[in-house]
């Protein structure tokens, strides 16, 4: 490959190289645990042509320089693997800039990733169909509910032992994950409105934390198996006693507010 097609070549593959750095980081935090994170150390790449309709253009010019051999080698592989594979975000890593609007917190990032699998039916289905006309969301105007779709802890404890073959209390295992996973400030800190946003909030109605579906998904992730379990807290878990009878759910949903303290 000559070097002054580089760049073309960066701009037509680009998306498979940072696959291929994501899936490393999310090996590393999986073999050796969060501390051996690349986070802090690589810098999400941002070209600001590509902001313009304009810029796309000029980028979609760049690609079909390649030479002819070049662009069928690339097509030529492709068609060989299964489609599936090819929509993968561990194999093209493809985003949408959506700009942040609202009040800014502390603990707010220049940049926030969300996951595709995360996201509700409606929003997975505006931002597929944005991806495959290539439209840009400059703006998004949202009407907030006040803790519209939000757990307490007891409900998320429930969801998670539901999910997993194990006891998962709310004051034990619980307590010690969104700690060590940093979703939230200690009870009693000066700032309890400093959260991770995507896992947590700090309910003025309530006087306490609430927590969202994706920090159930999150905890099952991460200890949803015998495995995973001792590895993140490093003993045995309580594995649940078997009865004849599923367990039932009801009434005492209601009480998690006056059942569970804010510590939790």
């Amino acid at each position: 490959m000559e070097h002054r097609y580089e760049h073309n070549l960066k701009i037509v593959t680009g998306g498979r190289a940072q696959a291929l750095v994501v899936n490393y980081e999310q090996e590393m935090v999986a073999h050796f645990g969060p501390e051996c994170s690349l986070a802090d150390r690589l810098r999400f790449p941002i070209s600001l042509q590509a902001l313009t309709a304009e810029g796309r253009e000029q980028l979609q010019a760049a690609a079909k320089k390649l030479p002819k051999h070049t662009r069928d080698l690339v097509a030529k592989f492709e068609a060989a693997i299964d489609p599936a594979l090819l929509d993968d975000l561990r194999y093209d890593y493809r985003v949408r800039l959506v700009p942040i609007i609202g009040s800014k917190t502390d603990a707010d990032l220049a940049i926030n990733f969300v996951k595709l699998d995360e996201l509700s039916e409606s929003e997975r289905r505006t931002m597929v169909e944005a991806g495959r006309l290539g439209t840009v969301i400059e703006k998004v105007k949202h009407v907030e509910v006040a803790d519209k779709d939000k757990l307490l802890p007891g409900r998320v404890a429930r969801l998670v032992e539901d999910q997993v073959p194990f006891e998962f209390s709310v004051h034990n295992e619980h307590a010690k994950m969104w700690r060590r996973l940093g979703v939230r400030p200690a009870t009693g800190a000066s700032d309890p409105h400093a959260t991770n946003a995507k896992y947590c909030i700090y309910s003025e109605a309530f006087g306490a934390y609430v927590y969202t579906p994706a920090w159930v998904k999150k905890v099952v992730r991460e200890i949803g198996t015998v495995e995973k379990y001792r590895s993140f807290f490093g003993r045995e878990p309580r594995m649940k006693t078997v009865t004849p009878f599923p367990k039932q759910f009801g009434a005492s949903e209601a009480s998690d507010a006056q059942q569970h303290s804010k510590s939790a």
